[in-house]
């Protein structure tokens, strides 16, 4: 059996200090991440409060709370955190001396602040998963475009540049080919800003895979299958489960992206993000301290989501099993072609099409390349559950453009 088809292990239950029901689980951040965990934590009975910049998030519609504070607000952050029975995050925005104070002031904050400092900065990630003997690509700290052509000489061209942090759906990465392209990158990314950045070989990757694991307080692990993902503009648009490789593809994905999750103490649910070369040898390219994208398809495929899995371990509660309940499945990001309303158009035919599930986040505004839901269909084969998510999908736009769209 492979670690996402065996049978969870009975597990030794690390219970939260005896509260008053219900149980209330407050998210730092208010985006879709956040709505579908206060829909899995209702479902177990939980009280959902969330702390957002903007009372008008897409989990405000299901929260029993929603607190508007600054991710700097530390004495709204602190009262937060007070309030509730344990904190968990759907970003990787929210400062790590945030999460330091509330743990200070004896708060449960699940991923804790040590874990998220090793995450959140992702060149203390890199160096985190390489020193666990874990495979990532060359990477190095640059401080100016000179650092960068240095690198180039010794590992060629492409390379990538990346911002430390806050580069979430490739809005801080930069494929860079020549040393003409380098500082266009380097203005772009924010370099003469200070904003602090380094940068990685090119991994000339066949597939990009992705596993989601969830880890529970005691070390012990649900770990989903193996997904293929597919990116559009560095944003994620299908992911397809199971992914097409080989067994022992999918059994080093398996214990790589357990061990890289070891290897930072997570408590909850990570994206491990995953290059295959066409050797069959596997990088890590990144991972996400939080429920991930790459993880929206278990919501129907699965016997337990990424979702109510990260309720169960921040919790302290018995993991669910990650065990597909469908030979296939597809996810299909609704994205952004216009700017405009949020308004979904199209909603009617979406349903129509067999054995699709239309999540709409609900966001009051539509962008360009902004996720504003996904489609996820089940199927006897990975050919047939792409088509009917595709076919939905295709069906839906969001709002009255105000600019001309995208193609």
């Amino acid at each position: 059996m492979t670690a996402a088809s065996a049978p969870m292990p009975a597990m030794q239950i690390q219970c939260l200090p005896e509260r008053s029901w219900p149980l209330r689980l407050g998210l730092l951040g208010g985006g879709q991440l956040a709505k579908m965990l206060a829909q899995a934590a209702s479902q177990l009975g939980c009280e959902v409060w969330i702390a957002e910049k903007e009372s008008d998030c897409p989990a405000a519609a299901v929260a029993a709370r929603t607190w508007v504070a600054a991710w700097d607000d530390l004495p709204t952050l602190l009262e937060f955190a007070r309030a509730c029975d344990v904190v968990s995050l759907e970003n990787e925005f929210v400062p790590v001396e945030s999460l330091e104070a509330m743990e200070q002031q004896g708060c449960t904050v699940r991923p804790g602040s040590n874990t998220f400092r090793r995450v959140r900065d992702k060149w203390a990630q890199k160096q985190t998963l390489a020193q666990a003997g874990l495979p990532v690509p060359t990477f190095a700290e640059v401080n100016g475009p000179e650092d960068v052509l240095a690198f180039a000489r010794i590992h060629g061209w492409p390379v990538l540049l990346k911002a430390r942090c806050h580069g979430y759906d490739g809005k801080g990465n930069a494929t860079v080919h020549s040393p003409e392209e380098l500082e266009p990158a380097w203005q772009r990314l924010g370099g003469p800003r200070g904003r602090r950045l380094f940068v990685e070989a090119f991994c000339r990757f066949e597939r990009e895979l992705a596993v989601m694991v969830t880890r529970a307080a005691d070390g012990r692990c649900a770990v989903y299958p193996v997904v293929e993902t597919v990116q559009r503009n560095h944003v994620c648009h299908i992911v397809t489960a199971p992914a097409p490789v080989d067994a022992s593809v999918a059994h080093r994905a398996d214990d790589i992206a357990r061990a890289a999750i070891e290897c930072i103490d997570g408590v909850g649910s990570f994206g491990v993000e995953l290059f295959l070369e066409p050797d069959g040898r596997l990088w890590i390219n990144e991972l996400a301290p939080r429920v991930h994208n790459s993880g929206h398809y278990t919501i129907e495929a699965c016997e337990c989501s990424q979702f109510e899995n990260h309720v169960r371990a921040v919790l302290g509660w018995p993991l669910g099993s990650p065990r597909m309940r469908t030979p296939a499945a597809a996810m299909v990001n609704l994205l952004g072609r216009c700017q405009g309303s949020g308004q979904p158009i199209g909603l009617e035919k979406a349903l129509a099409v067999p054995g699709v599930h239309v999540h709409i986040y609900g966001k009051k505004t539509c962008a360009p390349g902004r996720k504003m839901g996904h489609v996820t269909a089940l199927a006897e084969t990975v050919e047939e559950a792409l088509a009917r998510a595709k076919q939905a999908a295709e069906a839906i736009t969001f709002g009255e453009p105000t600019i001309s769209c995208q193609g």
